[in-house]
């Protein structure tokens, strides 16, 4: 008696190819993501010269970096007004980016997909849920998901807050509105060193999960192409 033939298996369905990012896109990005690294070591250098937040002679604000110096190797521009020339000088073109991505986002209607709204809290639980392998399957979503909502909006706060205390600390005497509002100079600096750190912590985390969950969304930054687990557009 002859055996019955096995059944047929049915190939996987390719991973369907979509138009994710828009070169406006793509090069704010990446400009963003270099100029942001040459500030923030530029930025040390200029922390270096007075490694804490206060008056002199005190009180100080509360610092676990106080008069720590960070190592050569992460800072930008060899001494004080090294830092301050390549830190003004890559301030401009991250404000320019910055202004041109929102830009873009308004005019193409794109922000829709970016900004986290109050519908969206419940899809963030399961997002999170699943990151901490607390759910086996991945939440159904779109272009991004409910977490990277809550993520990108928030980081567009922290950079605002680090922008406008960076020329509160900048220009205090021209924009001195600006830096009472921030409650004096120090206050200002204050707010901008740790508006800088939450900064880092996210593009820290950021490029991990990228890494881990869709490196394919690495390859659509670069060429604009998506093909990979999450293929819907919003």
């Amino acid at each position: 008696m002859s055996a019955s033939p096995a059944p047929a298996v049915t190939p996987a369905p390719a991973a369907r190819q979509v138009r994710r990012h828009h070169w406006i896109v793509r090069l704010t990005h990446w400009l963003t993501f270099v100029v942001v690294l040459g500030m923030i070591a530029s930025g040390l250098q200029i922390y270096a010269a007075y490694a804490k937040f206060g008056e002199r002679n005190g009180p100080y604000y509360v610092n676990p970096f106080q008069e720590r110096a960070f190592p050569d190797a992460v800072r930008l521009g060899g001494w004080l007004a090294g830092g301050l020339n390549w830190h003004f000088a890559l301030a401009w073109p991250l404000v320019f980016g910055g202004l041109l991505y929102l830009a873009y986002l308004v005019a193409s209607g794109e922000w829709r997909s970016l900004l986290f709204r109050p519908r969206d809290l419940r899809g963030a639980i399961e997002m999170q849920k699943y990151y901490l392998r607390l759910r086996k399957d991945h939440p159904p979503q779109g272009k991004h998901n409910p977490l990277q909502k809550l993520a990108y909006t928030f980081i567009v706060g922290v950079g605002a807050l680090a922008v406008l205390s960076g020329f509160a600390v900048y220009k205090p005497t021209q924009l001195s509105w600006l830096t009472w509002l921030f409650g004096g100079f120090q206050a200002a600096r204050y707010w901008h060193f740790w508006g800088v750190w939450i900064f880092t912590g996210f593009l820290i985390v950021h490029v991990v999960l990228v890494f881990v969950v869709d490196p394919a969304s690495l390859r659509a930054m670069i060429s604009g192409w998506y093909r990979g687990r999450f293929p819907s557009h919003d």
